[in-house]
Protein backbone atom coordinates (compact mmCIF):
# COMPACT_ATOMS: atom_id res chain seq x y z
CA UNK A 1 0.00 0.00 0.00
CA UNK A 2 2.99 2.34 0.41
CA UNK A 3 4.60 4.00 -2.63
CA UNK A 4 8.20 2.98 -3.36
CA UNK A 5 9.57 6.37 -2.26
CA UNK A 6 8.15 5.81 1.24
CA UNK A 7 8.78 2.09 1.73
CA UNK A 8 12.03 2.58 3.63
CA UNK A 9 10.32 4.67 6.30
CA UNK A 10 7.29 2.39 6.46
CA UNK A 11 9.49 -0.70 6.75
CA UNK A 12 11.47 1.09 9.45
CA UNK A 13 8.30 1.68 11.45
CA UNK A 14 7.32 -1.98 11.08
CA UNK A 15 10.77 -3.06 12.27
CA UNK A 16 10.61 -0.57 15.11
CA UNK A 17 7.34 -2.09 16.32
CA UNK A 18 8.79 -5.60 16.23
CA UNK A 19 11.79 -4.67 18.36
CA UNK A 20 9.79 -2.60 20.84
CA UNK A 21 7.51 -5.62 21.27
CA UNK A 22 10.47 -7.90 22.02
CA UNK A 23 11.96 -5.46 24.53
CA UNK A 24 8.63 -4.90 26.29
CA UNK A 25 7.89 -8.64 26.36
CA UNK A 26 11.27 -9.49 27.88
CA UNK A 27 10.95 -6.68 30.39
CA UNK A 28 7.47 -7.85 31.41
CA UNK A 29 8.48 -11.44 32.12
CA UNK A 30 11.83 -10.46 33.67
CA UNK A 31 10.84 -7.62 35.99
CA UNK A 32 7.05 -7.24 36.21
CA UNK A 33 5.51 -10.71 35.98
CA UNK A 34 7.64 -13.24 37.87
CA UNK A 35 5.18 -16.09 37.24
CA UNK A 36 6.17 -17.23 33.75
CA UNK A 37 2.85 -18.99 33.12
CA UNK A 38 0.85 -15.84 33.88
CA UNK A 39 3.29 -13.76 31.84
CA UNK A 40 2.72 -15.99 28.82
CA UNK A 41 -1.06 -15.51 29.11
CA UNK A 42 -0.55 -11.75 29.48
CA UNK A 43 1.57 -11.48 26.33
CA UNK A 44 -0.82 -13.72 24.38
CA UNK A 45 -3.75 -11.52 25.45
CA UNK A 46 -1.87 -8.36 24.48
CA UNK A 47 -1.19 -9.81 21.03
CA UNK A 48 -4.88 -10.60 20.56
CA UNK A 49 -5.92 -7.07 21.51
CA UNK A 50 -3.27 -5.34 19.41
CA UNK A 51 -4.13 -7.26 16.25
CA UNK A 52 -7.79 -6.16 16.33
CA UNK A 53 -7.19 -2.72 14.72
CA UNK A 54 -5.48 -4.46 11.79
CA UNK A 55 -8.48 -6.72 11.28
CA UNK A 56 -11.12 -4.01 11.46
CA UNK A 57 -9.53 -0.75 10.28
CA UNK A 58 -6.97 -1.59 7.58
CA UNK A 59 -8.59 -1.36 4.14
CA UNK A 60 -6.72 -4.18 2.41
CA UNK A 61 -6.75 -4.57 -1.36
CA UNK A 62 -8.74 -7.47 -2.83
CA UNK A 63 -8.06 -9.42 -5.97
CA UNK A 64 -10.93 -9.66 -8.47
CA UNK A 65 -12.55 -13.08 -8.55
CA UNK A 66 -11.35 -13.54 -12.11
CA UNK A 67 -7.74 -13.49 -10.84
CA UNK A 68 -8.30 -16.19 -8.22
CA UNK A 69 -7.82 -19.75 -9.40
CA UNK A 70 -9.72 -22.69 -7.99
CA UNK A 71 -7.95 -24.12 -4.95
CA UNK A 72 -6.03 -27.39 -5.18
CA UNK A 73 -3.45 -28.84 -2.82
CA UNK A 74 -1.02 -29.63 -5.64
CA UNK A 75 -1.07 -26.02 -6.86
CA UNK A 76 -0.81 -24.77 -3.28
CA UNK A 77 2.45 -26.61 -2.62
CA UNK A 78 3.77 -26.02 -6.14
CA UNK A 79 3.41 -22.25 -5.67
CA UNK A 80 6.01 -22.25 -2.91
CA UNK A 81 8.64 -22.64 -5.62
CA UNK A 82 9.75 -19.38 -7.25
CA UNK A 83 12.22 -20.11 -10.04
CA UNK A 84 15.66 -18.57 -9.38
CA UNK A 85 16.36 -18.72 -13.10
CA UNK A 86 13.25 -16.70 -13.97
CA UNK A 87 13.50 -14.37 -10.95
CA UNK A 88 17.18 -14.16 -9.88
CA UNK A 89 16.80 -10.95 -7.87
CA UNK A 90 14.06 -12.52 -5.76
CA UNK A 91 16.29 -15.56 -5.18
CA UNK A 92 19.27 -13.43 -4.10
CA UNK A 93 17.02 -11.39 -1.80
CA UNK A 94 15.74 -14.63 -0.23
CA UNK A 95 19.26 -15.99 0.30
CA UNK A 96 20.60 -12.80 1.85
CA UNK A 97 17.56 -12.49 4.13
CA UNK A 98 18.03 -16.11 5.20
CA UNK A 99 21.71 -15.59 6.04
CA UNK A 100 21.17 -12.39 8.03
CA UNK A 101 18.36 -13.92 10.08
CA UNK A 102 20.48 -17.04 10.60
CA UNK A 103 23.31 -14.87 11.87
CA UNK A 104 20.99 -12.92 14.14
CA UNK A 105 19.56 -16.12 15.59
CA UNK A 106 23.02 -17.57 16.14
CA UNK A 107 24.15 -14.37 17.87
CA UNK A 108 21.25 -14.28 20.33
CA UNK A 109 20.08 -17.84 20.90
CA UNK A 110 22.69 -18.72 23.55
CA UNK A 111 23.11 -15.22 24.94
CA UNK A 112 21.90 -16.23 28.40
CA UNK A 113 24.33 -19.16 28.54
CA UNK A 114 27.14 -16.97 27.19
CA UNK A 115 26.65 -14.66 30.15
CA UNK A 116 26.29 -17.49 32.63
CA UNK A 117 28.96 -19.93 31.49
CA UNK A 118 31.51 -17.86 29.55
CA UNK A 119 31.44 -14.45 31.24
CA UNK A 120 30.24 -15.87 34.57
CA UNK A 121 28.03 -12.83 34.99
CA UNK A 122 26.37 -12.97 38.44
CA UNK A 123 22.83 -12.15 37.23
CA UNK A 124 22.64 -13.67 33.73
CA UNK A 125 18.88 -13.27 33.27
CA UNK A 126 18.98 -9.56 34.08
CA UNK A 127 22.18 -9.18 32.07
CA UNK A 128 20.39 -10.69 29.09
CA UNK A 129 17.59 -8.17 29.54
CA UNK A 130 20.13 -5.34 29.56
CA UNK A 131 21.75 -6.59 26.37
CA UNK A 132 18.42 -7.07 24.62
CA UNK A 133 17.41 -3.58 25.76
CA UNK A 134 20.58 -2.06 24.27
CA UNK A 135 20.04 -4.10 21.12
CA UNK A 136 16.50 -2.77 20.94
CA UNK A 137 17.67 0.80 21.60
CA UNK A 138 20.15 0.61 18.73
CA UNK A 139 17.42 -0.70 16.43
CA UNK A 140 14.96 1.97 17.53
CA UNK A 141 17.48 4.74 16.88
CA UNK A 142 18.35 3.63 13.34
CA UNK A 143 15.32 1.87 11.83
CA UNK A 144 13.32 4.89 10.74
CA UNK A 145 16.42 7.03 10.06
CA UNK A 146 17.96 4.33 7.87
CA UNK A 147 14.70 3.91 5.99
CA UNK A 148 14.36 7.65 5.43
CA UNK A 149 17.93 8.00 4.18
CA UNK A 150 17.36 5.12 1.78
CA UNK A 151 14.14 6.70 0.51
CA UNK A 152 15.85 10.07 0.02
CA UNK A 153 18.78 8.61 -1.90
CA UNK A 154 16.72 6.07 -3.84
CA UNK A 155 19.34 3.42 -3.03
CA UNK A 156 18.77 0.18 -1.10
CA UNK A 157 21.71 -2.19 -1.58
CA UNK A 158 24.46 -0.04 -0.06
CA UNK A 159 22.47 0.36 3.15
CA UNK A 160 21.83 -3.40 3.41
CA UNK A 161 25.52 -4.13 2.76
CA UNK A 162 26.76 -1.66 5.38
CA UNK A 163 24.18 -2.87 7.91
CA UNK A 164 25.22 -6.51 7.39
CA UNK A 165 28.91 -5.65 7.86
CA UNK A 166 28.19 -3.60 11.01
CA UNK A 167 26.25 -6.54 12.46
CA UNK A 168 29.10 -8.91 11.64
CA UNK A 169 31.73 -6.66 13.22
CA UNK A 170 29.62 -6.13 16.33
CA UNK A 171 29.51 -9.87 16.96
CA UNK A 172 33.32 -10.04 16.78
CA UNK A 173 33.40 -7.93 19.94
CA UNK A 174 31.66 -10.76 21.78
CA UNK A 175 34.17 -13.23 20.34
CA UNK A 176 37.37 -11.41 21.28
CA UNK A 177 36.57 -9.21 24.31
CA UNK A 178 34.91 -11.39 26.97
CA UNK A 179 33.60 -8.69 29.31
CA UNK A 180 30.07 -7.53 30.04
CA UNK A 181 30.95 -3.95 29.07
CA UNK A 182 32.14 -5.16 25.67
CA UNK A 183 28.98 -7.26 25.34
CA UNK A 184 26.91 -4.13 25.96
CA UNK A 185 28.77 -2.26 23.22
CA UNK A 186 28.41 -5.21 20.85
CA UNK A 187 24.69 -5.54 21.55
CA UNK A 188 24.11 -1.85 20.85
CA UNK A 189 26.10 -1.94 17.60
CA UNK A 190 24.28 -5.11 16.54
CA UNK A 191 21.01 -3.25 17.08
CA UNK A 192 22.10 -0.21 15.07
CA UNK A 193 22.98 -2.40 12.10
CA UNK A 194 19.85 -4.47 12.48
CA UNK A 195 17.64 -1.38 12.55
CA UNK A 196 18.93 -0.17 9.20
CA UNK A 197 18.75 -3.69 7.80
CA UNK A 198 15.12 -4.19 8.91
CA UNK A 199 13.99 -0.99 7.24
CA UNK A 200 15.88 -1.11 3.99
CA UNK A 201 15.92 -4.84 3.25
CA UNK A 202 12.15 -5.09 3.60
CA UNK A 203 11.76 -2.16 1.21
CA UNK A 204 14.21 -3.82 -1.18
CA UNK A 205 12.28 -7.09 -1.08
CA UNK A 206 9.01 -5.38 -2.03
CA UNK A 207 10.76 -4.14 -5.18
CA UNK A 208 11.87 -7.59 -6.37
CA UNK A 209 8.57 -9.47 -6.00
CA UNK A 210 7.93 -11.30 -9.29
CA UNK A 211 4.23 -10.55 -9.99
CA UNK A 212 1.69 -8.18 -8.43
CA UNK A 213 -1.05 -10.82 -8.18
CA UNK A 214 1.29 -13.13 -6.21
CA UNK A 215 2.56 -10.65 -3.65
CA UNK A 216 1.03 -12.41 -0.65
CA UNK A 217 2.41 -15.77 -1.75
CA UNK A 218 5.85 -14.33 -2.50
CA UNK A 219 6.03 -12.50 0.83
CA UNK A 220 5.10 -15.79 2.45
CA UNK A 221 8.03 -17.44 0.68
CA UNK A 222 10.27 -14.63 1.94
CA UNK A 223 8.92 -15.25 5.43
CA UNK A 224 10.35 -18.76 5.27
CA UNK A 225 13.77 -17.07 5.17
CA UNK A 226 12.83 -15.42 8.48
CA UNK A 227 11.54 -18.51 10.27
CA UNK A 228 13.73 -21.34 9.00
CA UNK A 229 16.89 -19.87 10.61
CA UNK A 230 15.20 -20.07 14.02
CA UNK A 231 15.12 -23.84 13.54
CA UNK A 232 18.60 -24.21 12.03
CA UNK A 233 20.45 -21.86 14.39
CA UNK A 234 20.46 -24.26 17.39
CA UNK A 235 21.54 -27.14 15.14
CA UNK A 236 24.54 -25.11 13.93
CA UNK A 237 25.32 -23.31 17.21
CA UNK A 238 25.27 -26.31 19.56
CA UNK A 239 28.25 -28.20 18.06
CA UNK A 240 30.23 -24.97 17.69
CA UNK A 241 29.80 -24.22 21.39
CA UNK A 242 30.35 -27.75 22.68
CA UNK A 243 32.95 -29.20 20.31
CA UNK A 244 34.54 -26.60 18.03
CA UNK A 245 35.98 -23.79 20.11
CA UNK A 246 33.11 -22.63 22.29
CA UNK A 247 31.44 -19.24 22.15
CA UNK A 248 34.28 -17.48 20.26
CA UNK A 249 33.82 -19.98 17.42
CA UNK A 250 30.06 -19.40 17.47
CA UNK A 251 30.45 -15.64 17.17
CA UNK A 252 33.16 -15.92 14.50
CA UNK A 253 30.85 -18.11 12.42
CA UNK A 254 28.02 -15.64 13.02
CA UNK A 255 30.14 -12.72 11.80
CA UNK A 256 31.14 -14.67 8.68
CA UNK A 257 27.51 -15.49 7.85
CA UNK A 258 26.47 -11.83 8.13
CA UNK A 259 29.37 -10.47 6.07
CA UNK A 260 28.73 -13.06 3.34
CA UNK A 261 25.08 -11.97 3.29
CA UNK A 262 26.15 -8.37 2.72
CA UNK A 263 28.47 -9.44 -0.11
CA UNK A 264 25.71 -11.39 -1.89
CA UNK A 265 23.37 -8.35 -1.95
CA UNK A 266 25.58 -7.03 -4.75
CA UNK A 267 24.10 -9.62 -7.12
CA UNK A 268 20.63 -8.03 -7.00
CA UNK A 269 20.46 -6.10 -10.26
CA UNK A 270 17.01 -4.50 -10.51
CA UNK A 271 17.28 -2.36 -7.36
CA UNK A 272 19.96 0.35 -6.97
Amino acid sequence: QAPIRQRGVVSGLVGLAQVVGVVLGVALVSYVIVDLRFGTWLIGGAMLVLVLPVLFFVDDARLPKSAVNAFSWSAFFRDFWVSPRAHPDFAWAWITRFLVWLGTAMATIYLLFYLEDFLEYPEPAQGQTVLIGLYGLGTILTAVIGGRLSDKSGKRKIYVIVASVVMGLSVLILAFIPTFTAAMIGAFLLGTGYGVYLAVDQALITQVLPKAEDRARDLGVINIANTMPQILAPVIAAPLVTSFGGYPSLFLATAAVMVVAGFLVRYIKSVP
